[in-house]
This record gives C-alpha cells, structure tokens and sequence, in this order.
C-alpha cells in the first residue's frame, strides 16, 4: 500500500482540501457550508488544518477552528475520510489538541445513511477522545416573535467580575451542564467559575450587556448574557442559583437577554443547550426557539 503522507494545508491549497468527495450528510457540508469559503472568511487557518494523502489523493481531512485573536484552535469541527484508519492516524499525528464538535441534522438517526456517517466520524474520533455530550442549537429569528417579558424580575448591570465568578460558583452546585458537570468533578467550583467567566470575556460583544436578575425583594436569581461569537448573536449565558430553581425563571432570563439582541436589531439568535438538561430545553421551545440542528462533543 502506498505509504501516507499526513500533513498541514499551505496557503491556496483550499481545493486540496475540498478534493475529498463529500456526500453532504453530515458536518458543515449538511447544511450548506464549504472549506474554502469559511476560509476565505477567516473561519480556518492552513497551519491548523491537516489532510492524509495517498498518492497524492486526499483520504482523510480535518480543521480545527479558532478566532483570530486565539493562540489554540478552540474546536475540530471539520472531520471526514474515506479511509477510517488514514482518519485515526491524521489525528494521532497532527499536534494540535481540542475537543471535536460534530453537527447532525435533527432526528440524524433515523436516516441510515446519515446514522452511518455520523457513527463512522464518531469511531475514528474515540481513538483519542471520549464522548461527552449531545446538544441542540436553536436558531432564533423575527419570524419567531419576541417573547413577552413576564415582569417577575428586575435586572442590572454588574461592572464587578468578582461577583459574576461568585454567581457562577452558586449556579454551577448541581448544574445539568455536562461540561460544568465534567469541570467540578476534576478541578472544582472555582476552576469551573473562571472557565465560564473565561468563555465569556472571550466573547467579542460588550460587556455592559451581562444582566444580573433579582426579585422585587431583592434577591439575586441568576445572570442572563445575551452576547456575539465570531459569527453570530447567541444567548450567552442563562444560570439560576440552587435557591431559586424550579419557578421558572429561566425562561425569565431567556427572553430577557432575547429582548436586548432584539432591540440591536439582529435578524438571527443562535443558542444550544444539552439534550439531557431537559429544563432548559423546554425553556428554549416555550420562548419560541426552533431547533435546527444536533450535535455531539467529544473531549
């Protein structure tokens, strides 16, 4: 067999990279999206992006994704072969470490040819990582109506991190997040609240915009952070402290933060939550998110 040559892209070999065939069933090219476009947007650098050839004909692919101020890629997201053992190999050798997000299209596993894709990528990731979670993205737009505020709560800015890193130790006891769930469990409440408070600071929209929510009485409830990522608007961040769960008041946070990226005038909202965090799911469909799209992490 010929012997294979895994390597990074060089600036203008985007057609290399998209010379491997492709079926559109899962990942990006589900839902639309091409390599050379997203990196011609800014979405892929050549030095984190890795093809497997053999005799000079592409048989495995990935991409790693990270915003232009990132020193890390912050996620693979593009991952797909022909070759499942040139797959394994790719990501054993490439240097670069960080979980793999991939993106299904909803109710994937009734279609067997998608199952089949979905579950092939799966099995080449697992030589190196473990599964984590499964989600939902939902995508808000203003066909969807805004929600109309309930008026339980009142909400204030608050300038002090230090106070946001205390709320996030308060709502991350007992959180149906997998990730926060994973981050207690190996490093503790703190090293989980500075990871969310991290994330959020990485975000690249202002930040006058975090809202904390307190009762008429004044008691704190939770933050709401409507937000940006690189690409979209997105509902940031929505957690209620363990004192103040089982009324509700999720949904409160939620379309909260959906009235402020509202009044920006966005045309879109993009979020995601757990699949198991049934709570929040619910929050998401009574406030008028459709889901339009599934995913897996592994880490």
């Amino acid at each position: 067999m010929t012997d294979l040559v895994i390597r990074p892209l060089t600036a203008g070999e985007e057609e290399l990279f998209e010379s491997l065939p492709d079926p559109g069933l899962v990942g990006f090219a589900a839902f639309g999206d091409t390599y050379a476009a997203m990196a011609r947007a800014g979405q892929y650098r050549p030095e984190w992006t890795w093809v497997a050839l053999r005799a000079g004909v592409v048989v495995a692919r990935a991409a790693w994704w990270g915003s232009e101020t990132d020193t890390a890629p912050q996620v693979l997201d593009w991952f797909d072969f022909t070759d499942p053992a040139a797959a394994v190999a790719l990501l054993q050798t490439a240097p670069l470490r960080s979980q793999y997000t991939l993106k299904l299209p909803v109710g994937w596993r009734d279609h067997p040819a998608v199952r089949h894709a979905a579950e092939s990528r799966l099995a080449a990731a697992a030589a190196g990582l473990s599964p984590l979670v499964e989600r939902y993205r939902y995508r808000w737009t203003r066909q969807c109506g805004v929600p109309e505020r309930p008026g339980r709560l009142q909400f204030r800015p608050e300038p002090d991190d230090t106070r946001i890193f205390e709320l996030f130790r308060r709502v991350n006891q007992g959180s149906l997040d997998a990730q926060v769930r994973r981050t207690v469990a190996e490093s503790g409440l703190d090293a989980s609240a500075q990871q969310e408070l991290d994330h959020l600071r990485w975000m690249p929209s202002p930040r006058e915009w975090w809202r904390l929510a307190y009762t008429p009485a004044g008691e704190l409830v939770g933050l709401s952070v409507p937000s940006r990522n690189p690409n979209d608007p997105v509902i940031g961040y929505i957690g209620v402290v363990p004192e103040h769960r089982g009324h509700g008041y999720a949904y409160d946070l939620l379309v909260e933060a959906t009235h402020l990226l509202a009044e920006q005038g966005v045309d879109r909202i993009v979020a995601g939550t757990d699949q198991t965090n049934l709570p929040m799911a619910a929050t998401f469909a009574r406030a008028g998110y459709p889901i339009v799209q599934e995913r897996i992490d592994l880490i």
